[in-house]
């Protein structure tokens, strides 16, 4: 791979690259519409790990998204600035920070409502479905989607299909800012043999012709049938994303009493050493410890920002062969690695089994169960071609312009069930729940 075709700013549906506005580049433009979406704005009312009304400091989707963006952003532009000589003439380190940040903030426009266990109930009950003989219709190809439902393949669909220019290459991105968003360029048929990630892919069959043009367009090596090299600036959004997480996890989970502050800033301390900053030097027994958490941890955050950036560097030759093995976290030195690492160990043992965060999970399979009961059912009655029931025609009617025509292969008609339901908020996914079961919201 060559950074002059990896950042090529032509958009996805249109022939040429678009014209540069005063200050406003193509990679700006990109930004912006991610930014101004329906999707991207939804996420202020999603999980990130924690319920979304428990704490108003607590994070969302959203808010997470930003931080891993700003962070995004430095990255690239640090190197950007140390690989300068290598990088097309008009790019400069601004715009390699401006393809990254973009990329970040689309990083988790596909999740479901309530997060991570969103997915694994969506992923659980077409399982059972699946037993039912309801994919009986569908390929294995096509029944590997819904059974290893992810929310990066759903996201991919967001930006190509469902923003904006709908089925008409969405959101029309770069293919640079969209090859930077492809955390995992290969359909569900890697999912399991790849022994990457469990469920990990990036692609639904739907979507695997747009997936075949950005990865010609970007000259990706073809790995293997329906699956490519990741783009070089996918390792820096993956980094930015395991820094914020991994840190912020420890915030939410000081605020939420799941952790001592003192566990929390020894930990970090061990990373910024002496480099202190002189307003944390300054801040006395009267200062509450979430400023004094929030001063320590973005001096923290700029240590592995600096960090990330070198093993980026370090790495270019391999990344731009399409043959690094794991992550940037894994290529970074010493007490910066230790630190992420760390951080997610105690993350894991200390935060994700909180009570209120389990009751919360539960929630979810009960809701999205009921919910891919209804619109399920009725596109499965809809295409056997039997008449409609009353209570499915009006179930479809809920669908309004995702509802599927009546003669759509089934595989076409769940997708549409999923863009709906993978959309939705928290919040209206359980209100909407409710209401089929008959219950008011103060009943």
């Amino acid at each position: 791979m060559d950074w002059h075709t990896l950042l090529t700013r032509e958009r996805l549906g249109k022939p040429a690259p678009s014209s540069d506005e005063l200050g406003r580049s193509p990679f700006h433009k990109d930004h912006d519409r991610i930014i101004f979406s329906g999707a991207f704005r939804r996420l202020g009312r999603k999980t990130q790990v924690h319920p979304v009304s428990s704490n108003d400091h607590i994070h969302t989707r959203l808010t997470h998204s930003l931080e891993v963006s700003c962070v995004g952003r430095s990255l690239a532009m640090r190197v950007g600035e140390m690989l300068r000589e290598t990088l097309p003439s008009w790019c400069t380190p601004s715009d390699l920070g401006m393809v990254v940040q973009s990329a970040c903030l689309a990083h988790d426009i596909g999740n479901p409502p309530f997060g991570h266990s969103g997915e694994d109930a969506i992923r659980h009950w077409f399982q059972q479905a699946a037993a039912r003989g309801w994919l009986d219709a569908m390929s294995d190809a096509e029944r590997g989607d819904f059974l290893n439902f992810e929310g990066n393949a759903q996201g991919f669909r967001v930006l190509t299909q469902l923003e904006y220019h709908q089925f008409d290459g969405g959101t029309r991105l770069t293919y640079a800012t969209l090859g930077s968003y492809l955390k995992y360029p290969w359909t569900a048929r890697h999912a399991e043999a790849l022994g990457y990630k469990k469920h990990k892919f990036g692609c639904y069959q739907s979507e695997l012709p747009l997936l075949e043009q950005i990865a010609a367009k970007l000259e990706l090596p073809q790995l293997d049938a329906q699956r490519w090299a990741r783009h070089p600036l996918v390792y820096l959004m993956e980094a930015a994303d395991d820094i914020c997480y991994g840190l912020i996890d420890l915030e939410d989970g000081v605020e939420m009493e799941l952790l001592d502050y003192a566990e929390v800033e020894a930990l970090l301390l061990a990373l910024v050493g002496d480099d202190l900053p002189e307003t944390y030097r300054q801040l006395g027994p009267r200062d509450s410890r979430r400023r004094k958490l929030a001063i320590l941890r973005g001096k923290a955050i700029e240590h592995l920002t600096n960090a990330a950036a070198n093993a980026f560097v370090e790495q270019q030759h391999d990344l731009l062969a399409g043959r690094l093995q794991g992550d940037l976290v894994e290529h970074m030195h010493g007490a910066a690695k230790h630190c992420v690492q760390s951080a997610k160990s105690l993350a894991r043992e200390k935060i994700f089994h909180d009570k209120r965060k389990t009751l919360h999970e539960i929630g979810a399979y009960t809701t999205l169960e009921i919910l891919l009961n209804a619109f399920c059912g009725a596109a499965l009655e809809q295409h056997s071609g039997r008449p409609l029931s009353f209570k499915h025609r009006r179930i479809l009617d809920l669908l309004s312009y995702y509802a599927p025509e009546p003669g759509w292969p089934l595989y076409r008609s769940f997708m549409r069930v999923i863009d709906f339901i993978a959309g939705m908020t928290d919040s209206y996914a359980t209100e909407m729940a409710r209401e089929m079961t008959g219950r008011s919201a103060t009943s």
